[in-house]
């Protein structure tokens, strides 16, 4: 009789088992890229929002009053609610800017902070 060749049911369930382990561990690092990539973007997106409103009101002539007011604004591919809070300083020829981007997910009714943007801006 001849010994006959191949893998035992052993060998074939330790090879499932390895490659199992490298598929499941392959998942979770590619899952945690998409989460890291969105983190990022959005992140990147809220500052470029903050950074235009910061320089509107720098370009404008006049010292901004002291104000607070939102607006909601599409801006690649979400929608963003942008509050600028102008508040006063020592320095009456000075305005003190927040600038905070939230950004509207799907699965909430309010928007989620993303980026606050501080500066201030004078004659």
């Amino acid at each position: 009789m001849r010994p006959q060749k191949g893998f035992t049911l052993i060998e074939v369930l330790v090879a499932l088992l390895v490659f199992s382990l490298i598929a499941a561990a392959a998942a979770q690092v590619g899952s945690q890229y998409i989460s890291s990539y969105e983190r990022i973007r959005d992140k990147t997106l809220a500052s470029w929002l903050a950074d235009n409103q910061i320089n509107q009101i720098r370009l404008e002539e006049a010292l901004p009053g002291i104000s607070e007011n939102s607006r909601d604004t599409d801006y690649g591919p979400h929608r963003w609610q942008v509050t600028t809070v102008v508040a006063a300083t020592a320095e009456p020829s000075m305005r003190r800017v927040e600038v905070t981007v939230a950004l509207y997910l799907d699965d909430r009714p309010e928007p989620v902070p993303v980026h606050t943007l501080s500066a201030f801006v004078g004659k």
